[in-house]
């Protein structure tokens, strides 16, 4: 399995949409500055059959220390969340089993 990374989206804006290597790097950084601009806003990113990034409050809680067992105070914090569409995960499913039934 391969992670994809900046430049990986890059190489893949060059070669299947056209543009120069850095017009496809300032494109991306770009749509990703604007994704990160609104989500420090506290707004939500919908894009459409892929999903929903957005940023979520969490309370305090309790907690404890795995090492001591001591109780300690979670302070409240932001917290971002993903939530895909059906239409990726209906994708991300079926490469999953195309992918075990070739190994198989």
């Amino acid at each position: 399995m391969q992670t994809l990374t900046r430049a990986g989206l890059i190489e893949k804006l060059y070669s299947h949409v056209g543009l120069s290597r850095s017009e496809s790097s300032v494109l991306l950084e770009e749509v990703l500055e604007k994704i990160i601009s609104t989500l420090e806003g506290g707004d939500s990113v919908k894009i459409s059959g892929f999903g929903t990034f957005s940023v979520r409050k969490k309370g305090s809680r309790i907690g404890r220390n795995p090492k001591t067992g001591e109780e300690v105070v979670i302070e409240p914090r932001l917290v971002l969340s993903f939530r895909p569409s059906q239409m990726l995960k209906n994708r991300v499913n079926e490469g999953m089993i195309k992918q075990v039934s070739r190994k198989g």
